[in-house]
């Protein structure tokens, strides 16, 4: 039974090249590689379905009394640590399986997880779920990845993953609106109860319409198809030794810690934004999460240009782009948390905030990690950025909660919360992560 499980996700012998003309596999090869694409976009988007929901649903929960500030905080970094350690070793395993299985497959576990939740009110059983989802969610990022890397060219990578990064930012902003509106016609548990559905069907129909890597289909690899090859192809290298190559090296190490510091910054806004809003700038739950929104919509426009501008305007690099970003990025997030209560300033600060944060995750999280490794070992590298990146993310949730709550005081029966430190330890993040990306400004490509 294990070796049929092993068989299954395990991709596919190459099959011989498809008879017929040039035209005719060239045909065939778009075919299936743009609904790979879309298949990959549409489905990362609603993997951030089942993540964020979390976020809206958080202060209900404060509300209802199930949860304190100090338990969400925990729960939260249960979920990274869980996250993290399955990005880390899915994503290395993603070099080997069929991606298309372990991607639908881990949509599908996540759909049914966050459903079960809608039916628990107590703290340990949804620290323990949430921590479940937390490893099934990492099934998402690792196979799209290599199939980016498997079916779009060197030349075409920066700007199409620009272009599917935006996918997060989709689900995100849909499930910033969304879930708030179900929480607020019914009740915190519609907020896990109906995504959770909705998504259990979007990975049926990705499992039908996405596919494993060209040559199981009779197709040539993307590079034979595009007459797009590396300068070095070290063929006479197993994974496992180029896997090695990528964990040993400093570069990749560097990029992860800054983006460990970024994703301390992104996930603080996205994780406790709608609380701070409401506790601290007299928000209700929709016009915070309207706030929100807007930063993930401008997410999308970050996303989609930052790999376009570096590869037509800086030859293919992101160094000078992702400071630059980062600049902006670190003086956002201290506009939002240390302006006064201005609806204008915090929509503009969300804008500014999103569209670097587009920027600098599609950088950070994956994109300038990729692009110093050798492609046959894309996994392992988005492992390694994915592993300290949620590191970050999981430490922040534990700082954050513990900061809010610790701080948190009695006024006429009504708690009221503090958000000061919690917000001090936000922005000194952003900046950490800019100095530290600074420091691998001429890392190169080993192949």
């Amino acid at each position: 039974m294990f070796e049929g499980i092993i068989k299954f996700f395990t991709t596919g012998k190459d099959r011989p090249l498809m008879s017929g003309d040039q035209s005719q596999i060239a045909a065939a090869f778009n075919k299936l590689r743009w609904q790979v694409f879309t298949s990959i976009t549409l489905g990362y988007a609603l993997f951030y379905v089942l993540r964020l929901n979390f976020s809206v649903i958080k202060k209900p929960l404060m509300a209802a009394g199930v949860l304190n500030a100090q338990q969400l905080g925990i729960m939260g970094s249960v979920f990274f640590i869980t996250y993290g350690i399955g990005k880390f070793t899915n994503s290395f395993l993603a070099d080997r399986m069929n991606i298309k299985r372990f991607f639908a497959l881990g949509l599908f576990l996540s759909s049914i997880i966050t459903v079960i939740m809608g039916f628990c009110n107590e703290y340990l059983p949804l620290v323990v779920l949430w921590g479940i989802n937390g490893w099934f969610q990492s099934f998402g990022a690792g196979p799209c990845i290599v199939a980016l890397n498997q079916w779009f060219s060197n030349k075409e990578r920066g700007t199409y993953y620009g272009i599917w990064f935006t996918s997060h930012n989709l689900g995100a902003a849909f499930t910033y609106m969304a879930t708030a509106a179900l929480v607020g016609a019914y009740s915190w548990r519609a907020g896990f109860i109906m995504p959770g559905i909705v998504c259990a069907v979007g990975s049926i129909f990705i499992y039908f319409f996405m596919s494993d890597r060209p040559e199981t289909r009779g197709l040539p690899n993307v590079a034979d198809f595009k007459n797009d090859h590396a300068a070095i192809v070290e063929k006479d290298k197993s994974v496992g030794s180029l896997q090695w190559e990528v964990v040993k090296r400093p570069a990749v190490w560097i990029l992860g810690l800054s983006s460990c510091f970024c994703y301390i910054a992104r996930y603080a806004i996205e994780s406790w934004g709608i609380i701070y809003l409401t506790e601290a700038k007299g928000y209700t739950t929709m016009g915070a999460s309207g706030v929100l929104s807007i930063m993930q919509f401008a997410g999308i426009f970050g996303a989609l240009t930052c790999g376009l501008v570096s590869d037509k305007f800086f030859n293919h690099k992101r160094n000078l782009p992702c400071l630059i970003y980062g600049a902006l990025y670190a003086a956002a997030i201290a506009a939002f948390v240390w302006a006064p209560a201005n609806r204008w300033i915090d929509l503009s600060s969300m804008a500014v905030y999103g569209f670097t944060m587009g920027a600098l995750v599609c950088y950070l999280g994956g994109l300038m990690a990729v692009d110093i490794c050798p492609k046959r070992a894309t996994g392992a590298a988005m492992g390694m950025i994915g592993l300290l990146s949620y590191g970050g993310a999981a430490a922040q949730e534990a700082i954050s909660g513990y900061l809010i709550n610790s701080h948190m005081t009695i006024v006429n029966g009504k708690k009221i919360y503090d958000f000061t430190l919690a917000a001090d330890f936000w922005v000194a993040s952003a900046v950490i992560s800019m100095i530290l990306a600074a420091c691998v400004w001429n890392a190169k490509v080993k192949d």
